[in-house]
């Protein structure tokens, strides 16, 4: 599935940046827009498309580097940073489908009461608090969820990059 090199460069290594930035900026948008109504206005269909295209980046990314792990020295580190990596699809999916039922509550809420659309408030005013109170804490679980464990992929994902292939002393003063 999908590439494993980009122009002599292993895909994971390119692929990678995708994800640790869309998956948290994914995050982020869903608890805004399942917080303040009035945003989830502006992104519209924008949210569920957002947190679709950062649910593909992670398989993509992760069998990258799972073809990657079979081409480089195997070691815990690796061995850590791949079992982290395969934790993040679960966090992925949560997203899609909590960005796609805040964005159908609101668009449903919308069709419903279409003047409340240009209220302050906007369609998801309309929307009962307790259904808008567990959004904004899903929506916050699974955030922070999410971006804590792109953090820790990414940190193991450092180690094993480079755990013996630099040093604090300059070149110059190693000679």
């Amino acid at each position: 599935m999908g590439p494993h090199l980009i122009n002599g460069i292993p895909a994971h290594v390119l692929f990678v940046h995708v994800v640790v930035v869309l998956v948290p900026l994914t995050a982020l948008c869903l608890v805004l827009c399942a917080v303040r109504p009035s945003l989830m206005r502006r992104f519209g269909f924008a949210l569920p498309i957002l947190a679709l295209v950062s649910l593909v980046s992670v398989p993509l990314t992760t069998n990258a580097g799972e073809w990657l792990e079979q081409h480089v020295d195997s070691n815990a580190l690796v061995r850590k940073h791949a079992e982290l990596g395969d934790q993040l699809l679960p966090w992925a999916v949560a997203l899609f489908v909590l960005a796609t039922a805040v964005w159908w509550t609101y668009r449903r809420a919308a069709a419903r009461t279409p003047d409340a659309v240009q209220s302050a408030g906007g369609a998801l005013a309309t929307v009962h608090l307790p259904l808008r109170i567990a959004a904004a804490a899903l929506s916050l679980v699974v955030g922070m969820g999410a971006g804590i464990q792109v953090y820790r992929i990414g940190d193991s994902g450092a180690k094993a990059a480079w755990h013996d292939g630099y040093s604090a002393i300059p070149q110059q003063e190693r000679n």
